[in-house]
């Protein structure tokens, strides 16, 4: 049965102006807005963050599933509020942030679902002397699935702004733990099993940049008759990505996990299921290693890149300063270089070449899987030094070239750059959005003087600044050129160890920068580079990796034996 819908009246006052006795009457418009209030059983504490009002044709799924992605988000408006106390409303009107409508007043008459959300933020007292608030830091920052954060229930509504009138939302359920990844079917990873173990700690060195808890954690996958020889210690492949990933190779002992729907995508990813995985990497012959998937979000994005950084402060020193040891001597692990290997897709590229090449003897390889922009010239297709604008292409006078953000693998454009710009402004204020440009400024660019991250380009107009544009290759975040300044340094420690793989027409326009990158290790002599690429032709788009898990592991166990002492025994971690 569907729910009544509710209709707005806003009274009976009209205006009409006659010019003559023939002229016809003018209809007047009248202000629409939502009213939104959350009850102290729902929240005791005032409220600083933001609130939003999402406006669905369709009940299901929820509205927060609906938002999640600009490039199929249904009409979503919001803004900021400061110290909300219960039983006070926040007024959501014409003025309010709005994507794709940029405002209430252009909402068509119809019958709507909506539903109200409210983002809690946090007050962080930070070490370099900027109090900011943003959202709590352990989570996937995903606005609308944040536990702690509120939501009201979806209600049916007619709107008409011949009259107008004003919706009141309570907001009266909290999101529970967990909300998002049971959405996504990722229920029971947090449990530790004779498999997989979790590990979560306080980094000091965090928590001291933040002025208060900050948490690392990784998710580790223990091989096979690791109980059984207590002795024995074993390689380690550390694996990068988004928070609250599965284990690696989305391991499974269940079997009933192998739908036809699962083993569809397995075959589409080209890396298998997850029964599949366990069946292999309990075989008899495949190569005992440690698997670790790390956890390391910041407040403003799921997950810090792995570095060093103004805003998001010292990860990478946390990272190789607290959380490696801590697993290295709590887990039975060879501890050398060559032992050490990382891999990772698109955020998880990126890092897993970032702490290769910042570390070159530390880790002994990195398997690079369509990384985020590794060379600024090509950030996606904007050369953020040369171009004056992210949202158009230099093009005649008479023309604009619209930037895309990403395409089908046949080319169509489902976003362009100027309407991920304005999702994330909607989402949150000062680089809040916990969505990805937001997460690249936070990691990459400097501290504004309000102490939020000072965008690479003006949200709204699409303007690159310049002064952070040389921020960020000075400082060491366009990759390539990283490498050029210092190979010579570290050339040789490299030779061998980086291993890169993207598709052809990645939908996020990645493999433009890889092409940057190999041009410059293929032309590296002094030393040599000896780095790999491999390309999906035709048609491969974003997440496209030519290897089963089986395969990957295998082709690092390969490098790792080659790196070995010699005369060293495989036996004491081939079981």
């Amino acid at each position: 049965m569907m729910p009544p819908v509710r209709i707005l009246v806003a009274g009976t006052v009209a205006a009409v102006a006659f010019f003559g006795t023939h002229a016809a009457a003018t209809p007047v418009r009248h202000a629409l807005a939502f009213r939104i209030s959350f009850p102290a059983r729902a929240h005791q504490a005032p409220i600083t963050g933001r609130v939003y009002v999402i406006l669905t044709k369709e009940a299901q799924p929820d509205p927060r599933v609906q938002v999640l992605s600009p490039e199929s988000s249904p009409p979503i408006f919001a803004r900021d509020v400061t110290a909300l106390r219960p039983g006070e409303e926040a007024v959501v009107a014409a003025s309010a942030a709005g994507y794709p409508l940029r405002s209430i007043a252009d909402l068509p008459t119809g019958d709507y679902y909506v539903e109200a959300l409210a983002s809690i933020y946090t007050p962080y007292l930070r070490a370099d002397g900027h109090t900011i608030w943003a959202p709590p830091q352990w989570g996937p920052q995903a606005f609308s699935f944040e536990p702690g954060n509120l939501h009201s229930v979806v209600e049916r509504v007619h709107i008409d702004h011949n009259t107008g009138g004003t919706i009141d939302l309570e907001l009266n359920h909290v999101v529970g733990p967990n909300e998002l990844g049971n959405l996504m079917g990722q229920q029971g990873y947090s449990t530790d099993t004779p498999w997989v173990k979790h590990v979560r700690l306080e980094s000091a060195i965090l928590t001291r940049f933040w002025g208060r808890p900050i948490y690392l954690g990784a998710t580790i996958l223990l091989p096979k008759g690791y109980a059984a020889h207590p002795r024995a210690h074993y390689p380690i492949f550390y694996r990068q990505g988004h928070f609250e990933q599965p284990v690696a190779g989305y391991f499974t002992t269940d079997k009933s996990t192998e739908t036809p729907e699962a083993i569809a995508e397995g075959k589409k990813s080209g890396m298998g299921t997850g029964y599949e995985f366990y069946e292999a990497w309990t075989s008899a012959h495949f190569p005992r290693v440690l698997a670790v998937t790390f956890q390391h979000p910041c407040p403003f994005f799921d997950d810090s890149y792995a570095v060093n950084s103004a805003n998001c402060g010292p990860y990478g020193d946390a990272i190789m300063h607290e959380l490696i040891p801590y697993i290295e001597t709590h887990f039975r692990v060879l501890r050398e270089p060559r032992a050490r290997v990382l891999a990772g897709g698109s955020t998880g590229g990126w890092e897993s070449l970032a702490l290769q090449i910042k570390h070159p003897t530390f880790f002994g390889g990195a398997w690079i899987f369509q990384p985020d922009e590794i060379d600024f010239h090509a950030f996606q297709q904007i050369d953020i030094y040369s171009d004056a604008n992210a949202f158009y292409a230099p093009s005649p006078a008479w023309h604009a070239y619209v930037r895309p953000w990403d395409r089908t693998v046949t080319g169509q454009v489902l976003c362009t750059e100027e309407q991920l710009s304005r999702y994330e402004e909607v989402l949150g204020s000062h680089g809040r959005s916990g969505y990805q440009l937001d997460g690249w400024w936070a990691i990459f660019d400097p501290v504004g003087s309000d102490g939020y991250p000072e965008p690479l380009w003006n949200m709204r107009t699409g303007i690159i600044n310049r002064s952070v544009a040389a921020y960020v290759r000075d400082h060491g975040y366009d990759l390539t050129a990283y490498l050029k300044a210092r190979w010579r340094e570290i050339g040789s420690d490299l030779t061998g160890k980086l291993h890169f793989f993207v598709g052809d027409m990645d939908n996020y326009y990645l493999n433009l920068a890889v092409y940057r990158m190999q041009v410059f290790l293929s032309g590296a002599t002094r030393p040599r580079s000896d780095a790999t690429f491999s390309y999906g032709r035709p048609l491969k788009g974003h997440g496209w990796i030519p290897m089963t898990w089986y395969d990957l592991v295998k082709q690092m166990a390969v490098q790792i034996r080659r790196n070995a002492p010699r005369g060293e025994s495989d036996a004491q971690w081939n079981y």
